[in-house]
């Protein structure tokens, strides 16, 4: 399973990069994220630093421990959400300028392997439509927050 989408911005890249990669402002335009925060002593996005997610899907709640892959500041932001050792899913935003005031910015996910419980309360055929949906609301949350200087709550 795997999904990608692109909007543009009208802000510069390194400003909407800096967004994306203050986990802790993710619940603002995440339909699925409620809250994010950096752990093991992580202040901010680099590689091998982690944060912990909390999310919700309906009536289902999970946490996340969320490992920084790429971190590239105005470029690209990507992680993986493991599962004990395992990776599970890798999600990666690339900011591309258009010139120096505009960006384009990709938002893309890769399914690498779902534990089981995860297979029967989001079966793909669900799942994958739910992603599809989620990264198209995010960048349109995502968008919105960076051009009105505004934040969803």
């Amino acid at each position: 399973m795997q999904g990608t989408a692109t909007t543009r911005i009208e802000r510069p890249a390194h400003e909407v990069w800096t967004m994306v990669t203050d986990v802790s402002r993710m619940g603002a335009w995440s339909p699925e994220t409620m809250s994010a925060e950096w752990i093991d002593g992580a202040t901010g996005p680099a590689v091998d630093a982690r944060f912990k997610g909390k999310n919700r899907r309906g009536v289902l709640r999970w946490t996340t421990t969320v490992r920084v892959d790429a971190c590239e500041p105005g470029r690209s932001f990507e992680f993986t959400v493991l599962a004990g050792k395992r990776d599970t899913t890798r999600w990666a935003y690339r900011f591309e300028p258009v010139d120096d005031q505009t960006c384009d910015v990709t938002e893309s996910y890769e399914v690498l392997w779902e534990p089981r419980y995860a297979r029967i309360f989001m079966p793909e055929k669900r799942r994958g439509p739910q992603l599809d949906e989620g990264i198209e609301l995010t960048l349109a949350r995502l968008k919105a927050a960076a051009e009105t200087g505004v934040d969803r709550g």
